[in-house]
């Protein structure tokens, strides 16, 4: 059987680690971010097997693709099926568009439809495989809600809640420089300190005033505190201020603006290769 799903890529413009012992689904962060119209688009066929076996590829190649696979083993278990998922990504990995939750995401909401199981299901799945493999702490639940979400408590629900800023915007995302391995921020004590405190203090102030204006000034906030942003990212950000808004994406060498638009794609340009998105205001979903 065959199934195709799309789940949105996510910005996180800050958040705050929370990590419960033992416990993957408490486990997540507080936080901001945007889902936005570029994601991963996942083509699953599975089918009864002697034993379990997957395959993944990503835009056409062969991918060891260890978010995605560990997400379909929590979804299927001992399960004896041959999977095999094609994915197309939209958007560069390591770059803090959500691409691996993304990915994950919508295999396991492709193969959830196949089993009979239910979407919850498949997001508990990516979830506890990103959570897992240190990639990413809300991006998952973040991507199945769409939207621009505030997560103003971790995990999955429950226990995580999300609140949402109403609003259609046209975004302009601008990759920088080189790839940063999330896993190695988040598994070091000192960097992890200020992120906790800074996305704590952002959170809290953005639930004070909730709007896109905000959530912007305080992402600048979270950005230049926590020293996670090099040189040439801080510029891409002063370089645009005239013509919008702009910030870091977390955790990534690269930048996301409002603003206008045609003015934002040229200033960019000079930085690095630019995308034009909008907000996903749907969330992850099953295409067929």
């Amino acid at each position: 059987m065959k199934s195709v799903a799309f789940a949105p890529g996510h910005i996180s413009c800050f958040f705050e680690p929370v990590y419960v012992s033992q416990d993957l689904i408490r486990t997540g962060s507080r936080g901001a971010g945007i889902n936005v119209s570029f994601g991963a688009i996942a083509e699953v066929v599975a089918e009864g097997a002697m034993k379990q076996n997957f395959e993944v590829f990503i835009n056409g190649k062969k991918s060891s693709a260890p978010v995605t696979r560990l997400a379909l083993k929590y979804l299927i278990g001992e399960k004896p099926l041959d999977v095999v998922v094609k994915t197309r990504l939209e958007l560069p990995v390591g770059q803090g568009f959500g691409m691996s939750a993304a990915g994950a995401l919508s295999a396991s909401l492709a193969l959830a439809r196949i089993i009979g199981v239910s979407d919850f299901d498949a997001l508990k799945a990516s979830h506890c495989a990103e959570v897992q493999l240190r990639t990413g702490l809300g991006d998952a639940l973040a991507s199945s809600f769409g939207g621009v979400e505030i997560r103003r408590e971790a995990g999955l629900p429950p226990w995580g809640t999300i609140e949402h800023i109403p609003g259609r915007y046209e975004l302009v995302l601008c990759v920088v420089g080189k790839k940063i391995d999330t896993s190695k921020i988040l598994a070091d004590p000192m960097k992890t300190n200020d992120i906790v405190t800074q996305g704590r203090y952002c959170t809290k102030k953005l639930l004070e005033n909730p709007s896109i204006e905000n959530l912007f000034s305080l992402s600048q906030v979270f950005t230049k505190t926590t020293g996670l942003a090099d040189k040439r990212v801080l510029e891409a950000i002063e370089a645009v201020n005239r013509y919008g808004l702009a910030s870091m994406c977390m955790l990534g060498n690269s930048v996301f603006a409002i603003g206008k638009t045609s003015k934002l794609c040229q200033t960019l340009s000079l930085f690095g290769k630019v995308f034009v998105c909008t907000v996903d205001e749907y969330g992850a979903r099953v295409l067929e």
